[in-house]
């Protein structure tokens, strides 16, 4: 073993969200009730090891609900999906759950109001990403989308007194704040959401990484490689001082990253369970690092409901239709 950190910082908050405790859980929940399978469009999280566990349990992740038989129960991500989606099941005669993080659900509904007024909507986001397709699809005729200052410079608009931006929840806070400000200047009358369209747990998480970075030689962040959010935690710990490297587990890594690191820092992205911390530190502590101590910037105390058809079923069995979410759940 070439080296040893003498110091491990986990970051705090980190690990999974409220939406994604939320929609892993009406996963788990939708497969005790009606058994598998249970069919799910896409990844119901960007985390390889959720899906595989889910999987495990009689999860089927297909790419399009039109892959799901019909009058199958099929469970809609968390990242969203357009009327098109919601109007292909119901045509299907599939049994829905919605598992959309209610923060995206948000978004949706600025991108409707916004619309039926008239505006051309901004949308900050990235080309491709499923929370993205699934908010375009709101008002596809009324969206465009930028992902950088250079887009806003590029932008054209039919009328630039009715203009309005949204954003995806998961983008990076400062990289989003400076294509807000361009947008500003080159758009005076430009009008925005209400409340901040990042969530809370990005916004928290890259928040603690950055703190995280300054007081570390390396950050190692947690999560898979489609996750957005888990990737702004890399670009952050690098941009404030620290060598940063996206990793699914203890596994990936690589021996060449850790010459020279006496306080290495770890975290993890909203959709990563914190089992993946556990074994990484438990990783750490075998090649005979002792201190361990975790670095709290921010708490967390948030919780969503689960999807109504999940509460309904819950309470004909009397249990709580609260999803337990916490900054760090086992």
């Amino acid at each position: 073993m070439s080296s040893t950190p003498e110091k491990i910082l986990l970051a705090a908050p980190r690990g999974y969200c409220a939406g994604v405790d939320r929609a892993v859980q009406t996963v788990a929940r939708a497969l005790e009730i009606h058994g598998a399978p249970v069919y799910v469009r896409k990844e119901i999280v960007h985390n390889k090891h959720v899906v595989e566990k889910l999987r495990e349990r009689g999860a089927v992740f297909v790419e399009s609900e039109n892959e799901v038989p019909e009058g199958a129960t099929a469970v809609f991500s968390a990242h969203g999906v357009s009327p098109e989606v919601h109007a292909n099941a119901s045509a299907r005669g599939l049994n829905t759950i919605d598992a959309t993080c209610p923060l995206v659900t948000k978004v949706h509904r600025e991108a409707i109001k916004f619309a039926a007024e008239g505006y051309t909507i901004v949308l900050i986001g990235h080309q491709g990403h499923e929370e993205v397709e699934g908010t375009m699809g709101e008002a596809p005729d009324s969206i465009v989308l930028v992902e950088s200052v250079a887009d806003v410079d590029a932008l054209t608009v039919p009328d630039d007194t009715r203009i309005a931006y949204i954003s995806q929840t998961t983008l990076s806070v400062d990289e989003t704040a400076e294509v807000i400000v361009r947008l500003r200047e080159r758009f005076p009358h430009i009008t925005g959401p209400r409340t901040d369209d990042i969530c809370y747990a990005t916004t928290n998480r890259q928040a603690a990484v950055k703190e995280l970075a300054r007081a570390c030689d390396l950050v190692l962040v947690i999560g898979s490689r489609n996750s957005s959010n888990s990737n702004r935690l890399v670009e952050v710990a690098r941009e404030h001082g620290a060598d940063a490297h996206l990793i699914d587990n203890e596994s990936q890594v690589q021996e060449e990253w850790l010459d020279g690191v006496g306080v290495l820092g770890i975290t993890s992205g909203a959709s990563a369970p914190e089992t993946l911390v556990q074994n990484l530190v438990a990783h750490f502590r075998a090649r005979g690092t002792e201190d361990v101590s975790e670095l709290e910037v921010i708490q967390e105390d948030v919780r969503f409901m689960l999807p109504k058809p999940i509460r309904q079923a819950l309470a004909e069995r009397g249990e709580p239709a609260i999803s337990s979410a916490a900054a760090r759940p086992a």
